[in-house]
C-alpha cells in the first residue's frame, strides 16, 4: 500500500550551472532509487538554496539534467533558504512529496558535504 510521505535531502554545490545540474540530479536520482519513487508517485518537489547559489535554479537544473525518471510534468518549486547565523553555505536542499510504498524504508539523502547537516541520516 502507498501513502503520502515527504523525503528530504541536501547537497553542497559549486555555483556553476554544470555543477548545480550534476549535483541536483545526483541527489534526486539517489532519493528516487532508494525510496522506489516512480514518475506517477511524485506530488511535488521543493528546493531551497542558500544565497550563494545563483548560477541556476535547481528546479530548472532538474528538468535540464539526466534523471532516472521523467520529471517533465512534476510540480517543481524553488525558494531562498532562511538566513541564520553560522549556517552552512552553498547548500541545495530538497523535499520530495510523493506516494511511497509503506514496505520500503524511507531514506533521506545528504551528499557532497551536506552530510554534516544530518549526520544521523548520513550513516544509513
Amino acid at each position: 500500500m502507498k501513502k503520502v510521505t515527504a523525503i528530504r535531502g541536501a547537497v553542497c554545490s559549486e555555483n556553476s550551472a554544470d555543477k548545480i545540474t550534476e549535483n541536483v540530479c545526483s541527489l534526486c536520482n539517489r532519493i528516487f532509487e532508494m525510496n522506489g519513487i516512480q514518475k506517477d508517485d511524485i506530488i511535488s518537489i521543493h528546493f531551497t538554496i542558500t544565497r550563494e547559489i545563483t548560477a541556476m535554479n535547481p528546479a530548472a537544473a532538474l528538468r535540464a539534467g539526466r534523471t532516472v525518471i521523467d520529471v517533465s510534468e512534476a510540480a517543481l518549486f524553488c525558494s531562498q533558504e532562511a538566513e541564520t547565523d553560522g549556517m552552512m553555505r552553498n547548500v541545495i536542499r530538497v523535499m520530495i512529496t510523493a506516494y511511497k510504498d509503506e514496505s520500503v524504508r524511507k531514506s533521506n539523502v545528504y551528499l557532497n558535504g551536506a552530510e554534516r547537516l544530518r549526520p544521523d541520516f548520513a550513516t544509513r
